[in-house]
């Protein structure tokens, strides 16, 4: 038997994790009082569920699979691809909670694997992130409210971004101070999700002051502070770098002005959406055009163009927070089709790449 997943094989886990994506945002449409072609199996409510568990976690746990090499790792992928899939079907929530539970533990053991093979700071870092998808999973199957999971799955995110961050920052390293510091600040995003369980507030404040600590170490710290001044596709990823920082920051300034996270509150939807489109989305338009190639196999050659769905993110975004601020749901709702709008050119914009790619190999 083959040791690992030939590269045409991963595409239907791609494709479930996209499924996930645009059920998410479909969903989110719909929470936001749009009329969207949606249906009638999508809760609205599962919204965060199938962006973060759904979407993030099947290509997270993909990219994680394909770096182990083993086939059993590939569990995690299909079990989240599965579980989006079930969520958008309107299957019931114990039995897409015990899908996200089972791909989270795959995902955290494959993690696991990796740091023994591998021990290092940033490895730590990225087993610290497995390890809070799957702690959030398990509130989340225990029937616990979303204001407990989502600092979970908060830190998931954030701290699996820092950790490959960290690791390439072996070109640059940090000092031994900034080290320690890296670690007091992860170690900070853990006990504050674990507070958020029983006391949200007190917990969500100490997750937002992480957050706003982590921006700042990643601007001081991140070669990109370098790189930005190239050419090409290098300066296109530290840019998408550079402004995800400022998003991660302003979340957690906005978490720590308003005393911790409050469902229902402008201030919520602000600084979630500020961690998960204006830093997780960021990141993930910087690097496309390298995990890709390393996932599937295809080219994704560098165009101008890429800057448009950026910068149509980053506006959308400050569009939504906007409203969220001034109270104004017009605008909120506006910024959040454009939110959907920047998602689907930054899609577009790749297969036209891969396509421009498949072409000039040809």
């Amino acid at each position: 038997m083959p040791r690992d997943l030939p590269a045409l094989a991963r595409v239907p886990l791609l494709v479930l994790g996209f499924l996930s994506l645009a059920a998410g945002v479909d969903a989110g449409l719909l929470r936001l009082g749009w009329d969207v072609p949606l249906p009638a199996s999508i809760d609205p409510g599962m919204h965060a569920a199938l962006m973060i568990a759904g979407f993030f976690g099947t290509v997270i746990s993909l990219e994680r699979a394909v770096a182990l090499a083993c086939l059993w790792a590939y569990g995690a992928p299909l079990a989240a691809g599965i579980a989006g899939v079930a969520a958008a079907a309107g299957a019931p929530l114990p039995v897409v909670a015990l899908l996200f539970v089972l791909a989270s533990a795959v995902f955290a053991t494959a993690s696991l694997v990796v740091l023994v093979r591998q021990p290092a700071l940033h490895m730590v870092c990225l087993a610290l992130g497995a390890a809070s998808w799957l702690a959030g999973n398990l509130l989340w199957l225990a029937g616990l409210p979303l204001i407990a999971v989502i600092p979970w799955w908060i830190a998931f995110l954030v701290l699996t971004i820092a950790g490959e961050r960290l690791e390439l920052s072996r070109f640059l390293p940090p000092a031994p101070l900034a080290r320690r510091l890296f670690i007091a600040i992860a170690a900070a995003a853990i006990a504050g999700a674990g507070a958020a369980v029983g006391a949200p507030r007190a917990g969500t404040m100490l997750l937002g002051a992480a957050l706003l600590a982590l921006a700042a170490w990643l601007l001081k710290q991140d070669i990109a502070r370098r790189t930005v001044r190239q050419q090409g596709l290098t300066r296109f990823i530290a840019v998408c770098l550079l402004s995800g920082y400022f998003w991660l920051g302003l979340a957690g300034a906005i978490v720590l002005a308003a005393g911790g996270l409050v469902p229902g509150t402008g201030a919520y939807d602000a600084a979630v959406h500020a961690v998960m489109l204006g830093f997780v989305f960021s990141m993930v338009f910087g690097h496309a055009p390298v995990i890709f190639p390393a996932v599937l196999k295809v080219a994704v050659p560098y165009s101008p163009t890429f800057y448009g769905a950026l910068i149509l993110l980053h506006a959308s975004l400050v569009v939504r927070v906007a409203g969220d601020f001034a109270a104004s749901y017009a605008w909120r709702a506006t910024g959040g089709l454009l939110n959907a709008l920047a998602l689907v050119a930054f899609i577009l914009g790749t297969v036209a790449a891969v396509i421009r790619g498949a072409a000039r190999s040809r």
